[in-house]
């Protein structure tokens, strides 16, 4: 019979207790450690992992505890206020309101009326009355920006935590703007009609000015106390910090120091004339951004317009007056320092006023270089960016 051959080749079927079968457990024993090695590694990793995990909570939760209450319950920062606000008025209307020497009076209510008529004088009383709208505020800023404007963020399509806080800032101060600074020119034309427009002499004339119209006075105080309360956001860091922060501190502290000593000194129909001009430009500024954050095809119309209100309202209108305190400060009106008769207009108050405007100026020119490079660089190469924009890391959102 013919020797069969198979095609695999070869095959040993001598003894097979031998060399073969050790082989195949030296093989599986090679395959069992490799798997067992494998197995460590990957159980190793895991342990890894969970235990960078584990660090990263550690780490979030101390972070928390750090962290204010305010920033862990942002869109409870309404209660508060608002509830102080809720016992203030109850207790007004309850025992203060018909009773005209009641001290609740002076934190809800103009102090120091002079009788029959709508002026009104100065004193303590008036830092009260400043107090107590600082938390109002409070109230107001938070409760506008967490329950009635979130919603139309999300409405409108903003998504990422940054746009939707950005808007709720622009959107708040849209509309304070978009109130105070008509109120202002309102007070400028038919309150101080001798104001009106921007006629510089009126600063001087009649000097002191110590008793100044109920529209005056109260825009004059709330104005205080929303700059007070805008402050206080700065130093709590309520907002995210922009790069240009320490502008924005520098311009705060100027702004206090005006409002403080123009109410103090007399000097409040200089303060109206640059109220309306910060106002209103800054009513165009959010009004621009907020285009900007909803990427409106209008956008560029309105930035460009607000360049041209900027322009207009803070350097020219402000040099206008700038030069006033420079020239007719001096000419029109007494210019003697009486501390009896509280004719504070002298040399003295001049150069405080003087100084403390072109401070003021040379910041808004900071940010008017700021805002024309923007408009050059869409203008030359189409860019679009917000130079003032915030110092964060976007890659959270």
């Amino acid at each position: 019979m013919t020797q069969r051959r198979v095609s695999v080749g070869h095959i040993n079927v001598g003894d097979t207790s031998g060399s073969s079968v050790t082989s195949a457990h030296i093989n599986n024993d090679i395959r069992s450690r490799h798997q067992n090695v494998h197995d460590g590694q990957v159980s190793h990793n895991k342990k890894e992992d969970l235990k960078i995990v584990d660090q990263k909570t550690q780490l979030s939760k101390k972070k928390a505890k750090r962290a204010p209450r305010w920033r862990r319950n942002a869109g409870n920062n309404w209660l508060i206020p608002g509830t102080i606000l809720a016992i203030v008025y109850t207790a007004y209307f309850l025992v203060a309101r018909n009773n005209p020497d009641h001290w609740l009076n002076m934190f809800v209510k103009l102090s120091y009326n002079v009788p029959g008529t709508d002026m009104y004088g100065k004193g303590v009383k008036d830092y009260a009355f400043v107090a107590f709208h600082i938390i109002f505020f409070s109230f107001l800023r938070e409760f506008c920006m967490q329950v009635a404007l979130k919603p139309l963020a999300y409405h409108l399509g903003l998504r990422t935590s940054h746009k939707v806080n950005r808007f709720l800032e622009q959107m708040y101060s849209l509309i304070y703007y978009g109130t105070t600074g008509p109120i202002g020119l309102y007070i400028m034309r038919y309150r101080c009609p001798e104001l009106w427009y921007f006629n510089t002499t009126a600063f001087y004339e009649d000097f002191p000015h110590r008793v100044i119209d109920m529209w005056l006075k109260e825009f004059y105080l709330l104005q205080a106390a929303f700059w007070a309360q805008q402050a206080i956001v700065l130093l709590l860091r309520l907002e995210k910090p922009r790069r240009d922060f320490y502008e924005l501190v520098f311009h705060h502290i100027i702004t206090m120091a005006l409002i403080f000593l123009s109410y103090r000194f007399h000097f409040t129909k200089i303060g109206l004339d640059v109220y309306v001009t910060m106002d209103l430009s800054d009513f165009f500024l959010a009004l621009s951004k907020i285009l900007n954050y909803l990427e409106s095809p209008a956008v560029v119309f309105f930035y460009f317009l607000f360049v041209a209100t900027w322009i207009y309202l803070r350097h020219y209108l402000n040099l206008v007056i700038l030069y006033s305190v420079a020239t007719e400060f001096k000419t029109v009106g007494p210019y003697v320092l009486n501390w009896e008769t509280q004719q504070y207009k002298c040399w003295l108050s001049q150069s405080i006023t003087f100084s403390l405007l072109l401070l003021l100026q040379l910041v808004n020119l900071y940010w008017l270089w700021l805002v024309l490079r923007i408009a050059y660089r869409y203008l030359k190469d189409n860019v679009k960016e917000d130079v003032r924009s915030e110092v964060e890391d976007l890659s959270d959102d």
